[in-house]
């Protein structure tokens, strides 16, 4: 199983709107067979490139997957019935499938006669899909929100200046956490100052080797991304999000430039207008993920600054924190989180740290919000 779950991984940042899913196949006396992981929304799942790998060797075997079997018919067969097909008779998964339309395998396979066994590594599996497995459960994106400050908690100094307060090597992971998602969201604060090309760039990695994130700006009045901002370059599609009621005029014409600054055809850009949140203070981060979910977003990654991340906060739509600290002091300046709408301790977010990481010079802490007592985690 763990095997599978390395596998799944591969694929991360490039399955969605689908889960990420890995399969080993053994054969009747326990050997792997066949191997496989879905790479691709629209292409074949898990258990069918591990089975076309096993061929014969799958029947009587086992099959060994990261998450149930699905038991309809979407772009692809249902996997349930692909491996009755092949003769499994055994099938192992890790973490029951919550979508309403594809879930059912498991008893599928039951029923035929096949042995079935489920929840082994259920905890590891449902890491390393969490992000699929939110969208369905909160029927909104995944949100990880990556922050770099200094040991005393500062993301910029006094003066503004921010480039670089981590190391070359916390630069080259958060590349890696932005290939992972399928959008890279920063606010008009981020835009102004640093004009962010929000690409995923990997050490060795071609660039059609990287599915590319969408690009989000949340740029509420229109007025921060301007003509010749990397974000309108073509290398990854673009999203741009302001009010209701915000002036597009300059902003509508540099998106329809943006086919024109790109070799070949460009992934394009667009505005959309979304509501203010209560209050009027910038645009509504549930509509905004209800906007991004529709176009098949199932993680985040959020890179915008304190006054974007506090929103987010506050709107309770942060599922993880990735914090890269560095050691060093500023005693000044502005911190990572900006106004989250707590005003005393006892309303404090609490977190659970579920790793620390060296990377370079920098630590890498990752937490996660406490469960509400009584809820499923």
């Amino acid at each position: 199983m763990r095997r599978a779950i390395a596998l799944a991984a591969r694929a991360l940042g490039s399955t969605s709107p689908n889960p990420v899913v890995g399969c080993v196949v053994l054969d009747a006396e326990g050997r792997v067979a066949g191997e496989g992981w879905h790479r691709r929304a629209g292409g074949p799942h898990a258990e069918v490139h591990a089975l076309r790998a096993a061929g014969e060797r799958a029947r009587g075997g086992t099959a060994v997957v990261t998450l149930e079997p699905c038991n309809h018919t979407g772009r692809t067969g249902p996997c349930a019935q692909a491996l009755l097909a092949a003769g499994v008779a055994r099938v192992v998964y890790a973490v029951a499938d919550p979508f309403p339309a594809a879930t059912g395998g498991g008893a599928t396979l039951a029923a035929a006669g096949v042995d079935v066994a489920a929840g082994l590594l259920a905890d590891e599996a449902e890491a390393g899909n969490i992000a699929w497995l939110t969208a369905v459960r909160r029927g909104r994106p995944f949100v990880r929100w990556k922050y770099a400050a200094t040991l005393d908690g500062r993301s910029a100094a006094a003066d503004g200046s921010s480039r670089w307060i981590t190391s070359p090597e916390s630069r080259a992971d958060v590349h890696r956490l932005r290939a992972e998602a399928d959008a890279v969201v920063v606010g008009s604060g981020t835009a102004r100052a640093d004009d962010p090309q929000l690409s995923a760039r990997l050490p060795g990695a071609a660039g059609a080797d990287v599915v590319q994130p969408l690009r989000v700006v949340v740029d509420t009045t229109a007025t921060a991304v301007r003509p010749g901002a990397r974000v309108l370059d073509g290398a990854a599609p673009t999203l741009i999000a302001v009010a209701e009621d915000a002036d597009t005029a300059r902003l509508d014409a540099a998106v329809a430039a943006v086919a024109s600054v790109a070799a070949g055809p460009a992934p394009g850009a667009e505005v959309v207008r979304l509501p203010y949140a209560a209050g009027g203070r910038g645009l509504d981060v549930p509509a905004l993920l209800a906007e991004l979910q529709a176009r098949g977003v199932r993680s985040v990654l959020l890179e915008g600054g304190p006054t974007l991340a506090g929103a987010f906060v506050a709107a309770g739509a942060v599922d993880q924190v990735v914090g890269y600290l560095a050691p060093a002091l500023l005693g000044a300046g502005s911190t990572a989180l900006g106004d989250a709408g707590i005003d005393t301790i006892a309303r404090a977010l609490r977190l659970e740290f579920t790793d620390a990481t060296r990377i370079g010079p920098d630590l890498r802490v990752t937490a996660a919000p406490r469960p509400a007592a009584g809820t499923a985690a």
